[in-house]
């Protein structure tokens, strides 16, 4: 009898391999890595009563964009454009994430920490490819994307307080605080200097 798995989780590898079959664009693949950074510097850093799926985290943050460089022609929703894609491809938890990385829908204050909850954080605190704070994140997306749509501007400045309440309950979780677990990544080959993260 053969047994089909249905959930299984990318490797880094893997991951670089989608990224590169489906495309992505440099700068793109850049805020990807830089994302995964991130959430390695929280995963890393919580409680050792916490417990989270760190490959779990790996996948969805360097895969959570997949889909990102055909929606800028297609005007699709990347996030749940790159969510049907991981599924079809076994990957039911890591495409969960991704679906969510924009907005959070099931966000739960009180519940346990959420891999989801990390790449959602950790995409917020990413412009490009920099480290920056929460509100310098949400100025160029109002810049980028608003563009005077008054709706689309309430929206991105309701998700800032979702990703404010999100940070409040990492913070709970991690042994360090958060803005020093940032400090202590390395820069990377080749990136540019970090933008200050000091909040």
């Amino acid at each position: 009898m053969t047994i089909y798995i249905t959930d299984r989780i990318p490797t880094r590898d893997q991951c670089e391999e989608l990224m590169a079959k489906h495309s992505m664009l440099p700068n793109i693949v850049e805020h990807s890595f830089q994302v995964m950074r991130v959430s390695l510097a929280i995963t890393d850093n919580l409680k050792d009563s916490v417990s989270v799926n760190r490959d779990l985290v790996i996948a969805a943050a360097l895969l959570h964009d997949i889909t990102k460089t055909r929606s800028l022609k297609t005007k699709e929703r990347h996030a749940a454009s790159g969510g049907v894609l991981l599924r079809d491809l076994g990957y039911e938890r890591v495409a969960g994430i991704v679906e969510q990385h924009v907005t959070l829908l099931n966000l739960n204050l009180e519940g346990r920490l959420e891999e989801m909850e990390i790449v959602y954080y950790a995409d917020k605190r990413v412009m490009h490819d920099k480290i920056v704070t929460i509100d310098d994140r949400v100025d160029d997306l109002i810049r980028r994307y608003a563009n005077g749509e008054e709706i689309l501007r309430s929206r991105i400045l309701k998700n800032k307080e979702q990703a404010l309440a999100v940070e409040r309950k990492i913070a709970g979780f991690m042994k360090i605080d958060i803005q020093d677990a940032l400090k202590m990544l390395p820069v990377q080959p080749g990136q540019k200097v970090l933008a200050q993260c000091v909040e």
